[in-house]
């Protein structure tokens, strides 16, 4: 696999809507105010967070069960700032909608800004076919409250281009993420 580059990104994205709404460079700085980076990098794309958040919370003394998960779980809000408790996490989504081609594997990885600050941004790989918005999760790892930002830099998808094109796509299998909107809990 090959990582693709800048050029390849732009193509994909004006000719194919590889990534919709797509910045084809890094913006840093959002009506005079300087904010964390998003848009085209070298090698990928530095996603944004939209204002809508689930934050996880345990009023209900519930498990959490990846089979069986409750819904009562979050707290939804919509700004354009969140607070994540101590020791907690949130999902959100991503501004940007994305098509993946069949011979592409996307790894996504989060932003050093937040990962210095002991904010861990964890999304699972976007497969050759799949569409949709991606839901990201955020884990604060300290035992302060931690501050994410809607509308700025999250994470950095990277692109990787196979040899051949996948047998079986993740379309093919009829993934249950598939055209996700919207923040999407669990699903068994």
């Amino acid at each position: 696999m090959a990582l693709k580059a800048d050029c390849w990104i732009r193509r994909m994205a004006l000719e194919h809507k590889l990534i919709d709404p797509f910045c084809d460079h890094q913006e840093r700085v959002n009506n005079g105010k300087k904010i964390i980076s998003y848009g085209l990098s070298s090698y990928g794309y530095d996603v944004r967070c939209a204002n809508e958040f689930k934050i996880f919370t345990n009023i209900n003394s519930a498990f959490v069960d990846p089979k069986n998960f409750d819904p009562a779980s979050f707290v939804d809000v919509k700004n354009d700032v969140c607070i994540i408790p101590p020791n907690s996490f949130v999902l959100a989504r991503t501004i940007e909608h994305f098509r993946i081609p069949r011979n592409i594997l996307t790894i996504c990885l989060g932003k050093s800004t937040y990962a210095r600050c002991g904010i861990i941004v964890n999304v699972t790989p976007l497969e050759p076919e799949w569409e949709g918005h991606v839901t990201l999760e955020f884990s604060n790892t300290t035992n302060l409250p931690a501050k994410i930002y809607a509308n700025e830099g999250v994470a950095q998808v990277i692109f990787l281009e196979a040899d051949e094109v996948c047998e079986v796509s993740y379309k093919d299998r009829g993934g249950k993420y598939q055209g996700q909107t919207g923040v999407t809990l669990p699903k068994a």
